[in-house]
């Protein structure tokens, strides 16, 4: 892709004119009628127009310079393989617009993502700053703590990692486990047996797995015990070595929950604990949560670490974001 930028300092007036060296990605670039560039205008205000392989960008100097580098990082990643959907759109915007270094170096959108996990269905890449630090701590300690509001990616990424390493066989068993705590509102008793009862609560970890994994095989380790979905309270009395072990929803677990759960933990065994400390569905609410209390208690041991979400790393749409941020202001 060459470019021919037009000087302009900033906050003057700028135009650019890109041109693209495969032309026949350019329907994916820009999304289906145009989306991606839709969303482009938007979020930097900016105008576009594309006619043939030419794209033209106008608007300020800094606008026009992130949108040409947003497009050149798309226009890369399509090279690579990657799909681009809305969501990818936004993150890359909010990647590029990301200062690092004190703010003195932008990440380059083109870059190959810092790091990755691939599963049998997809390859998932980092979509915020937050989310690459976490996948490196996914392979880098024993214990994480996943910190955050709903959308962040904290249970998916972790579900994606402990796939991976279940496919290399570097551990032999996937645990994944909740609270299964109502979320404000009582159901009364569920039907069916006990697998029924507690499916309800688990239904997050089941799609987040039939999203890395196709559907036969998740069936056939579930059948064989390399996968165990079930409640926090059926880790009591065990020790799980030779595992990748998540607990979702960990702001729900009361402070003896999460002391017996966290002592689970066996010989090379990786461990994830996810959950919003703001949305505890306990009697007695947050000051009840055995995660706000782990998190006190644990910050310094060694092996173990934190990673912190906010709603700027909301990877669903950009109004969940937004939602997030008005219910929770500047906590």
């Amino acid at each position: 892709m060459s470019r021919k930028p037009v000087p302009a300092r900033a906050g003057e007036k700028s135009r650019i004119e890109l041109s693209f060296d495969r032309p026949e990605m350019l329907p994916q670039l820009f999304g289906e009628y145009d989306t991606n560039l839709v969303a482009l205008e938007n979020r930097l205000g900016v105008y576009i127009t594309a006619r043939g392989d030419k794209v033209g960008i106008e608007g300020t100097a800094e606008a026009v310079a992130l949108a040409r580098d947003v497009l050149h990082g798309l226009h890369s990643r399509l090279i690579q393989g990657q799909e681009i959907d809305p969501g990818l759109v936004d993150a890359t915007i909010a990647m590029a617009s990301e200062p690092t270094l004190d703010g003195i170096i932008r990440r380059d959108p083109a870059a190959p993502p810092p790091i990755m996990i691939r599963t049998r269905k997809k390859t998932i890449v980092p979509r915020s700053a937050a989310q690459a630090h976490y996948m490196q701590e996914l392979v880098g300690n024993d214990i994480i703590f996943a910190l955050g509001p709903a959308g962040t990616g904290k249970t998916y990424i972790a579900v994606a990692q402990a796939v991976a390493q279940l496919i290399t066989g570097s551990v032999q068993r996937l645990i994944l486990s909740r609270p299964a705590v109502e979320a404000g509102e009582k159901l009364g008793f569920l039907p069916g047996d006990m697998k029924e009862k507690v499916d309800p609560y688990l239904r997050p970890l089941y799609d987040a797995l039939y999203d890395c994994l196709p559907a036969e095989q998740v069936e056939r380790r579930i059948a064989s015990g390399e996968i165990e979905i079930a409640p926090i309270a059926f880790m009591r009395g065990r020790t799980l070595a030779d595992a990748f072990v998540i607990l979702d929803e960990a702001q729900n677990t009361t402070p003896m929950q999460m002391k017996m759960f966290l002592t689970r933990f066996g010989q090379n065994s990786r461990m994830v604990v996810c959950g919003d400390p703001n949305q505890v569905d306990l009697p007695g609410g947050v000051v009840a949560s055995g995660l706000n209390d782990a998190v006190a208690r644990l910050g310094d041991i060694q092996g173990l670490s934190i990673v912190r979400f906010t709603a700027a790393d909301v990877v669903r749409h950009p109004i969940v974001g937004r939602i997030v941020q008005a219910y929770e202001g500047g906590d």
